[in-house]
C-alpha cells in the first residue's frame, strides 16, 4: 500500500476499453476467427448484459484436440484457479469451451496491486470487472489490462517523478526543508544526495521513493545528523 499522499494509478486510468468479446453461444470456427482477426489470444465470453462468464483463449481450442490423452493436456489445465466446465462430447460453443473462473481486478484497484496478481498468477492480461451488486453470476466487464497497460503507469517524466518527491515525499510526508536534499532523476533513477535530521528520516526517505510509481531505482547518498539508535542506547554505569 503506498503511504497517504503518493500519487497511486488505478487500473481504470490505463486499462483498454475496445474489448473484443463473443457470446456464449458462439461456435469453435467463429471464435477462432476472432482470436486470429484481432491478434489477440484469448477473448472474453459475455452474457447479454455484459457480465463476464468465462474466457475462450488459444490454449482453450488447442487443447479440444488433445482432451482424449491426458498426457499431453497442458499445464494450465491443473491449475486450481483455471476450470472448464466438463463437457462429455467436445465442445463446439463459446460455452462449452471457456475457461472459468476468470481473475479479475476492479477498476478502482491500484494498477500496482493488479500488477502483483498478474505476476503470482503469471497471467498475461487481468479482466477488469465492476463489482457485482445484484446476487448476479458475475460483474460487467469495462475493460481488460494488459502489460503494455501497466507501462503506462511507469513511464513519467523525470521532471513529473522530481517534483513528486520534493514536494509529496520531502515536503508533506517527512516535513523536512527540501532545499536539505538534491535531487536528481535520470530515466527513472532518483538520486538523493543531503543532509537530514536522523537516521530514521534518510530511511523513510528511500523507502517512500521506491514506492512512488515510475521510480527504476533510488541512489541513497544521504547522511543523517543524529543516529536515534544511539540515543536510545542504555549508558553504562560509571562504577
Amino acid at each position: 500500500m503506498n503511504p497517504p499522499g503518493l500519487r497511486r494509478t488505478r487500473v481504470r486510468e490505463v486499462m483498454t476499453t475496445a474489448v473484443v468479446s463473443v457470446a456464449p453461444e458462439t461456435g469453435f470456427d467463429e471464435v477462432a476467427r476472432v482470436l486470429v482477426a484481432n491478434a489477440v489470444r484469448a477473448v472474453p465470453v459475455l452474457d447479454p448484459d455484459g457480465r463476464l462468464l468465462g474466457v475462450v483463449s488459444e490454449a482453450d481450442l488447442m487443447d479440444t484436440t488433445q482432451e482424449d490423452d491426458p498426457a499431453r493436456r497442458t499445464v494450465r489445465d491443473r491449475r486450481p484457479w483455471h476450470r472448464r466446465p466438463h463437457h462429455a462430447a467436445r465442445p463446439t460453443t463459446a460455452r462449452e469451451l471457456m475457461t472459468t473462473p476468470v481473475i479479475g481486478v476492479g477498476p478502482e484497484a491500484g494498477v500496482a496491486e493488479a500488477a502483483r496478481v498478474m505476476h503470482e498468477r503469471g497471467l498475461g492480461w487481468l479482466a477488469v470487472v465492476e463489482p457485482e451488486t445484484s446476487g448476479g453470476p458475475g460483474g460487467r466487464l469495462v475493460g481488460v489490462l494488459g502489460r503494455s497497460d501497466l507501462l503506462k503507469a511507469f513511464l513519467r517524466d523525470d521532471a513529473e517523478l522530481r517534483a513528486e518527491v520534493v514536494d509529496q515525499v520531502l515536503g508533506r510526508m517527512l516535513l523536512v526543508d527540501p532545499a536539505r536534499v538534491d535531487v536528481q532523476v535520470s530515466g527513472g533513477v532518483v538520486t538523493l544526495t543531503g543532509l537530514l535530521p536522523t537516521r530514521a528520516d534518510t530511511r523513510l526517505a528511500v523507502s517512500f521513493v521506491e514506492r512512488l510509481e515510475g521510480v527504476v531505482a533510488v541512489v541513497d547518498r544521504l547522511a543523517y545528523q543524529v543516529d536515534e539508535r544511539a540515543a536510545d542506547s542504555p549508558v553504562a554505569p560509571l562504577y
